[in-house]
């Protein structure tokens, strides 16, 4: 004859057991967002102006990427920074997802244009885009 008193510790293992090896309910893990880079125009004749938009695409609005700071490369010898002014984050900020920049190429050249988002000097996130500027009126280049 068992004693009540194993099968009660039966049970409760048995109930415990799901829960110990995975079973259980988890937090879901949040995904975090990709940067993507755009450029217009791509190709141009010198001088010209670029517009450039930077993105955020897909994942979760985590605090990792909540008013983060834009270091963009232009591979021309300069570079910018675009930091935020943001509150404190709290739980269900949306994050900002669009950062747009403009920059002139005064001479031709093929440029890898890169920017590169970081938070708390972290970087997190980085994309690069190709521009072709030709020779055109005003470049020396000619």
């Amino acid at each position: 004859m068992i004693p009540d008193r194993a099968v009660l510790v039966v049970i409760g293992a048995a109930l415990a057991f799901p829960v110990a090896a995975g079973g259980g309910k988890q937090e879901a893990k949040l995904k975090k967002p990709h940067l993507e880079l755009r450029a217009t125009p791509r190709m141009a004749f010198s001088p010209v102006n670029i517009f450039l938009i930077a993105e955020l695409q897909g994942g979760d609005d985590v605090e990792e990427y909540y008013c983060p700071q834009l270091e963009w490369d232009w591979d021309d010898g300069g570079k910018s920074v675009q930091e935020g002014d943001c509150p404190p984050f709290v739980t269900g900020t949306k994050l900002e997802r669009r950062f747009t920049a403009e920059h002139e190429y005064r001479r031709a050249g093929v440029y890898n244009v890169k920017v590169t988002m970081r938070r708390a000097n972290k970087s997190l996130a980085a994309s690069t885009v190709r521009i072709t500027v030709r020779p055109g009126l005003g470049d020396r280049a000619l």
